[in-house]
């Protein structure tokens, strides 16, 4: 295996059309596999718009089981370009069960690996408790052609706790799909808080686990549903960190794009070894990390 990994990152936007978003996400796909991509990361939710702005059971109809129609067409997509993709569905387990699903797509089309999300949010306009149940498959890296991938989603990417136990599993990249943006009510110096301190959090995993950070973003304004809030202005600003937390690319905030990275996977060795923090780790000093709160 090459110690230079070329990833694709697909960032764009999402309409009403299914047919239409899924699309864009396979155009993404090629373009990103035509300038050699063996590795393509797809933003959260990627079929459709972010639903979760509302609580409406109609939506449930969205959801799929998983391999399903939309499994099955990153399948034919990683099969033809030959490269592994990471997608994000909305995964129908059973009537009245579902979860937020990342799939891993072997480049030979198999379906490798599923990681339900963990940690769901639920706060004004991430209603994402109402649709997922935790995941239940743990925190498990997926082994691909391109190596092992510790793939997490979203709200997990704020928790070190889940990017840690990916790395003492062996995973040797993070990837985290997303949609996340602004309130436009905000104004904007607070929207720039949110933003830097949703790149800081994902580089500081980079950094305290010696690897490197792929975090795909949707892109565009996308209405309420209800009417009740000025709807969501996502912010884009996909990006590929280095195990240092270095940039080696970053999307802009308003445009789609398909962000081109290369990953030099020997960096990853040679900064363990100078940042030795999984040696030095206390276990023996850390049982409180088991408890809620210390009260």
């Amino acid at each position: 295996m090459s110690d230079t990994l070329r990833v694709g990152l697909i960032q764009h936007r999402c309409g009403d059309d299914l047919e239409e978003n899924m699309q864009r996400s396979l155009d993404g796909i090629a373009r990103a596999a035509d300038a050699g991509a063996k590795l393509v990361l797809l933003q959260e939710l990627h079929r459709s718009r972010y639903f979760c702005q509302t609580e409406d059971t109609n939506v449930f109809d969205l959801a799929e089981p998983i391999p399903g129609p939309s499994t099955e067409a990153l399948s034919k997509a990683a099969r033809d370009h030959g490269v592994v993709i990471v997608g994000s569905l909305f995964e129908k387990r059973a009537v009245g069960l579902h979860h937020n699903t990342a799939v891993i797509l072997d480049a030979d089309g198999r379906l490798a690996g599923r990681y339900r999300k963990m940690h769901i949010p639920d706060d004004p306009g991430f209603y994402e408790k109402f649709y997922f149940t935790p995941g239940d498959l743990g925190f498990e890296p997926v082994d691909t052609a391109v190596g092992r991938l510790g793939v997490l989603v979203c709200w997990d990417q704020w928790f070190p706790e889940a990017a840690r136990l990916m790395a003492l599993a062996g995973a040797e990249l993070l990837l985290y799909p997303t949609a996340i943006g602004w309130d436009s009510r905000d104004d904007e110096a607070e929207k720039m808080r949110q933003r830097d301190a949703w790149i800081t959090i994902q580089r500081a995993h980079a950094v305290a686990n010696g690897l490197p950070v792929l975090a795909c973003n949707r892109t565009g304004h996308e209405p309420d549903p209800s009417d009740s809030s000025p709807g969501i202005d996502f912010w884009g600003s996909s990006f590929v960190a280095g195990p240092q937390g270095e940039f080696l690319a970053l999307a802009e905030t308003d445009e789609e794009a398909v962000l081109i990275a290369d990953v030099d996977r020997s960096r990853t060795r040679d900064v363990r070894r100078i940042w030795p923090y999984l040696r030095d780790r206390r276990i023996d000093a850390y049982q409180d990390l088991l408890k809620l709160y210390r009260d």
